[in-house]
C-alpha cells in the first residue's frame, strides 16, 4: 500500500547589491527555482510581485537587498518570497495587523508610482512584513513577504 507524504520543502537565498538591475535578478532567480521545483503555474504572479518588492528596496533604500524564496510544505502547494532591505520602516498596508488592514484604494490616476504593494494585496494569497532589530553587522531593516499559492495538494506518493 502507498505511503503519502508532504513533498520536501526547498530555500534559495540572494543576496542582491544596491543596483537597478537587481529586479530583474530576482525574478530570474524566482523562475529558475519554480522551473526546478514548482508550482511553474505560480511564476507570473510570483515573478510580478517579487519585482515589485525587489524594486521598492531598490528605490527606497541606498544598502544592499536579499530575497529569500521557499516552497511552501504540507498541503500547501505553493511559494514564499520574503525581500529583505535596509529600511525598518514598514510601508502601509503592510503595517497593519491583518484584522486592521486600511480598504484597498487605488493610485491616483496619473501617478507613476504607488501599485505595487496594492498589487500584492491583489494577487498574494498571504502577505505581511515586519521590522528585524540589528544582528551583529547592524543591518537590521525589515522584512516584507508574500506567499502565492496553487489550488490542490502539495503531495507525492512514496512506494
Amino acid at each position: 500500500m502507498p505511503t503519502v507524504a508532504p513533498a520536501p520543502a526547498w530555500s534559495y537565498v540572494l543576496h542582491l547589491p544596491h543596483d537597478p538591475r537587481a529586479p530583474r535578478v530576482a525574478r530570474m532567480t524566482l523562475r529558475a527555482a519554480l522551473a526546478a521545483h514548482g508550482p511553474v503555474e505560480l511564476s507570473d504572479a510570483a515573478e510580478l510581485l517579487t519585482s515589485e518588492l525587489v524594486t521598492n528596496a531598490y528605490r527606497h533604500t541606498s544598502g544592499p537587498a536579499a530575497l529569500r524564496v521557499r516552497g511552501l510544505d504540507g498541503s500547501r502547494h505553493g511559494v514564499r518570497v520574503g525581500v529583505w532591505d535596509t529600511d525598518p520602516r514598514i510601508p502601509p498596508p503592510f503595517d497593519a495587523t491583518p484584522a486592521h488592514r486600511p480598504p484597498l484604494r487605488p493610485a491616483p490616476p496619473g501617478a507613476d508610482h504607488g501599485r505595487g504593494l496594492h498589487l500584492v494585496r491583489l494577487c498574494a494569497d498571504a502577505w505581511g512584513g515586519f521590522p528585524l532589530g540589528d544582528d551583529l553587522f547592524g543591518r537590521g531593516g525589515k522584512l516584507l513577504w508574500f506567499e502565492v499559492v496553487a489550488p490542490g495538494l502539495a503531495l507525492e506518493v512514496v512506494a
